[in-house]
C-alpha cells in the first residue's frame, strides 16, 4: 500500500547543520586548518595551556603565528572539525611517518639542514601574486635549495620590455609562466614576439598553462566540484567563480579571501592539474641547468 503522506520529515538527523556535524581531529603538528570565524588558515605548530585553557597555535604561509582556543570552530577541506589535544602515541606515529616520507610538496626528496644558498642570477617570472603564492607553496623548498627567486610581472602585456629590463644572458636565464596561453589569444602573440627578442632569445623560456587564471589549475575536487564552471563573457572570472561557490565577491578583500581559501586546499603537487605541474618543472629545469 502506498504511503500517501511520504517519509516522516523528522526522521533521521534532521537537526544536522548544512555542512555536516563537526568531527574530532587531533591537532597534530603540521595539520592545516582554517579558523571559521576569522578565516585564518595555518598549520598547527603546537598545543599548550595558556590562561587556564588549551590553545592551538597556527602558522600561516608567511610565518605568522596566531593562537586559537582548542575545540570546535575549524574547517579542514571545507568540513567542520573539533580540534583535540594529540596523544603521545599519535604524535610518535606521525613523526615516524614524516621521517619515512621525507618528501616536499612538489614530490621531490626533501633536503634537510641545507645551508642557505646565494640567490642565482637566473629568475622565474609569473604574472601575479596568486601565481607566485601557489608556486611557493608547492615548489618553495626546491627553489630555495637551488637559490632560485620567483618574481611577479603584474601581467604580460609588455613582456618584451620585461625581457629587456632583465637582460638575460649566459648564466642569467629567464623563465616565464603565462596564464591562458592557448592558440589565438593575445597572450600567444605577446609570447611569440618576446621569445624572438634578440640577443636574449637563447636564454629565455616562456611557457604557459591553458587556464583563464591560476585558480583553475587547482583540481576542482579540492573544492567539492566535479569541474570548474564556465563563466559567461562580460563577467569577471574570479567574481563569477566566487558567486558560483556562494562566496562573497563585492570587494577586492573578498576575492583575496577566496584565493586564500582555495590555496588552503593545496597541500602537494597532487592537488594541481598536470598542465601546470609540467610547465613549472620545465621552468625550474631551465633556470637551474648548468
Amino acid at each position: 500500500m502506498t504511503d500517501r503522506y511520504g517519509q516522516d520529515v523528522l526522521s533521521g538527523d534532521w537537526k544536522a547543520p548544512r555542512g555536516g556535524r563537526s568531527t574530532p581531529l587531533a591537532a597534530e603538528v603540521g595539520v592545516v586548518v582554517e579558523d571559521v570565524e576569522t578565516g585564518w588558515v595555518g598549520a598547527v605548530v603546537r598545543v599548550e595551556k595558556a590562561g587556564g585553557i588549551q590553545v592551538v597555535h597556527l602558522e600561516d604561509r608567511r610565518g605568522r603565528t596566531k593562537a586559537f582556543p582548542l575545540g570546535p570552530g575549524f574547517h579542514v577541506d571545507g568540513r567542520p572539525v573539533t580540534l583535540t589535544r594529540p596523544t603521545a602515541a599519535s604524535s610518535a606515529q606521525l613523526a615516524v611517518a614524516r621521517q619515512a616520507a621525507s618528501r616536499t610538496a612538489s614530490g621531490s626528496r626533501a633536503v634537510a639542514n641545507a645551508p642557505a644558498k646565494v640567490a642565482s642570477a637566473s629568475r622565474i617570472f609569473v604574472e601575479g601574486r596568486h601565481d607566485a603564492e601557489l608556486v611557493e607553496k608547492v615548489w618553495g623548498h626546491d627553489l630555495r635549495v637551488e637559490g632560485v627567486v620567483v618574481e611577479m610581472l603584474d601581467g604580460v602585456d609588455d613582456l618584451e620590455a620585461a625581457v629587456r629590463d632583465f637582460r638575460p644572458g649566459p648564466g642569467k636565464r629567464m623563465g616565464v609562466l603565462v596564464d591562458h596561453l592557448v592558440p589565438g589569444t593575445k597572450e600567444t602573440r605577446v609570447v611569440e614576439a618576446a621569445s624572438r627578442l634578440q640577443p636574449y632569445a637563447p636564454h629565455v623560456l616562456i611557457v604557459g598553462h591553458p587556464y583563464v587564471d591560476v585558480w583553475q589549475s587547482v583540481r576542482p575536487e579540492r573544492l567539492g566540484m566535479a569541474q570548474w564552471p564556465v563563466i559567461p563573457r562580460g563577467t569577471s572570472w574570479k567574481h563569477g567563480i566566487c558567486a558560483h561557490l556562494g562566496w562573497a565577491h563585492d570587494e577586492q578583500a573578498d576575492i583575496a579571501r577566496a584565493w586564500k581559501q582555495i590555496l588552503g586546499t593545496v597541500r602537494t603537487y597532487a592537488d594541481l592539474e598536470p598542465s601546470l605541474l609540467g610547465r613549472v618543472e620545465e621552468l625550474i629545469d631551465f633556470v637551474t641547468a648548468p
